[in-house]
């Protein structure tokens, strides 16, 4: 499973999941000395905390869209994870900033813990798929599992009813 539909050569994606909106979050401490990035450039003069990616080992760069202009950035910080829940933690503790799905902070920023920042560069991002190779038969377990798996959009499906 994977953020996005990039299908490498010979893959199937599958969508399993909707589209959602990722958060760039810091404490109401953190920001206090150094304040707020205006900007996904200003991120170089903060503390960030990196996500390792499973399956190639790399760090995830963080995408940002705003007015059809796209950027990746790669941030820098004295901790990478790999887990987004261990980055929320980090930042909960004031350790730095973290890039994570809207809804995981959600809770946090309405409660006053977690600050938002650059919120008009966080555009939707392509939700999970799965991937599995075309060139071979799937079996009707996978077949049948594949197709529980997939994502439906619910609120489409009920107001075309």
């Amino acid at each position: 499973m994977r953020l996005g539909e990039q299908v490498a050569k010979d893959m199937i994606a599958v969508r399993i999941g909707p589209d959602f909106r990722q958060a760039v979050v810091g404490t109401p401490a953190y920001f206090k000395p150094r304040g707020r990035p205006q900007t996904p450039h200003d991120l170089s003069e903060h503390t960030c905390i990196g996500l390792r990616l499973p399956a190639s080992g790399g760090l995830y760069t963080w995408p940002f869209a705003k007015g059809g202009r796209e950027l990746k950035v790669r941030v820098d910080g004295q901790f990478v994870f790999n887990t987004i829940t261990m980055m929320l933690n980090m930042s909960l503790a004031g350790l730095g900033l973290a890039h994570v799905p809207e809804d995981l902070a959600r809770i946090h920023i309405a409660e006053g813990r977690l600050v938002r920042v650059l919120s008009e560069w966080c555009s939707p991002i392509s939700g999970y798929h799965l991937y599995y190779p075309s060139r071979r038969q799937p079996t009707p377990a996978f077949v049948l599992l594949v197709e529980a798996m997939r994502y439906r959009d619910r609120l489409r499906a009920t107001s075309k009813s």
